[in-house]
């Protein structure tokens, strides 16, 4: 008589594996010696004269010159670039009234990249001091004579503050190109209250800067229409007078 036994699987302990932990002290050590590693790579690259600023490259548009940027960098050369301040430089750069912003970065190994975007005149106004240029943003930056073409702007006190100054910009800039280029001047009694002249002596009555986008399309197809007057302050009922 043959007899298969067959035993159920029982729950085998695994072997004991004693593992050992390395000294406490030496755990210290290795942490030490990499931190002081890391320091000294640092300390490296913060003082290497293989890192030093050697070149500026410096890219701007014909109202900011490149020498007036570099006369404010104040960087000698050979200085470590870890050690330039970039926000440093872009401060002192960006207080050139011309300059609506400045990027400056390091470019290993050993230029120093400043980047201007200057600011654009969109309209300027009269002051006895001379005519004004002011960019889209209200920022009054330069008293000189106006780019041929520039509108004028005419209201009680142009300035960034001021609400007024805010809504003929605003509307302005909501004109088309083909629009935008016959406006000689933009007046605003108050911010409800925009009006545009062009060079044949047309003018438009824009009222308020709300609804700019309706109010451009509409103007543009009033303007083929002849005329003296277009009123668009009530763009669903539009007028030509």
């Amino acid at each position: 008589m043959s007899r298969t036994t067959v035993q159920r699987p029982g729950r085998q302990r695994s072997p004991r594996v004693e593992r050992r932990r390395a000294p406490r002290w030496k755990v210290i050590l290795v942490i030490a010696l990499t931190v002081c590693g890391l320091a000294g790579i640092g300390a490296a690259v913060y003082f290497s004269p293989l890192l030093a600023v050697r070149e500026i490259e410096v890219q701007t548009g014909p109202s900011v010159p490149e020498e007036m940027v570099r006369a404010v960098v104040e960087v000698e050369p050979e200085t470590p670039l870890l050690q330039v301040s970039t926000f440093a430089v872009a401060s002192r750069v960006a207080e050139l009234p011309k300059v609506a912003e400045v990027s400056v970065q390091r470019s290993y190994p050993s230029t120093l990249r400043i980047v201007v975007t200057e600011r654009i005149p969109v309209v300027f106004y009269d002051n006895p001091a001379g005519p004004h240029l002011m960019d889209a943003a209200a920022v009054t930056f330069a008293i000189e004579p106006p780019p041929e073409g520039l509108p004028k702007l005419d209201v009680a006190d142009p300035g960034e503050e001021d609400a007024a100054t805010r809504a003929a910009l605003d509307v302005l800039l909501s004109l088309t190109p083909e629009v935008r280029d016959h406006v000689v001047e933009v007046t605003a009694e108050s911010p409800a209250d925009v009006r545009l002249t062009l060079g044949d002596g047309r003018t438009v009555i824009w009222g308020s800067a709300e609804h700019t986008g309706r109010k451009a399309r509409v103007a543009n197809a009033l303007l083929t229409q002849p005329g003296q007057v277009y009123d668009v302050s009530s763009p669903e009922l539009p007028t030509i007078r």
